[in-house]
């Protein structure tokens, strides 16, 4: 499948943007379906981590699995994959509602508060199991919002 989507890829750099073939199509929605896939095994390991009382960790995989969920509608949407971890951004790339983007807007901050340590605090301590259950909540929303739209 990668090879066939790779050639679409290069197909459509060279017509200048010429549109795939429904078939072409198809086999990259299978592509596509992984985002949201992994989107839910992320969504999975944030609660575990949250069990487990590893806070920091499970507000990261609550990010990416809300990343992950934007990711899938752009992709869907036929736009190009974007490297960037603000979901704002993303949601407002793909015309998400107000509620995605009120949603994003609680969870873009997280990734990086607790990626990059500032001052002497480890991240991962300043943070509380009832936020941590409310990005999961919040994470949960996109998901089940990217897979519905």
């Amino acid at each position: 499948m990668y090879i066939e989507w790779l050639m679409c890829y290069v197909i459509r750099e060279k017509m200048g943007g010429v549109r795939c073939t429904i078939r072409e199509v198809l086999t990259m929605r299978d592509d596509i379906k992984v985002w949201l896939a992994q989107a839910k095994i992320d969504l999975k390991a944030a609660r575990n981590s949250l069990s487990t009382k590893d806070y920091g960790w499970a507000s990261v995989q609550a990010h990416q699995a809300a990343e992950k969920a934007l990711k899938f509608r752009l992709l869907l949407r036929g736009e190009e994959l974007l490297k960037i971890h603000d979901l704002v951004k993303l949601a407002k790339i793909i015309n998400a509602p107000n509620e995605v983007l009120e949603d994003c807007a609680v969870l873009t901050p997280v990734y990086f508060e607790m990626r990059y340590p500032e001052g002497s605090e480890l991240p991962s301590q300043k943070i509380t199991k009832r936020e941590v259950e409310q990005f999961i909540e919040v994470a949960l929303r996109i998901i089940k919002w990217s897979e519905k739209s």
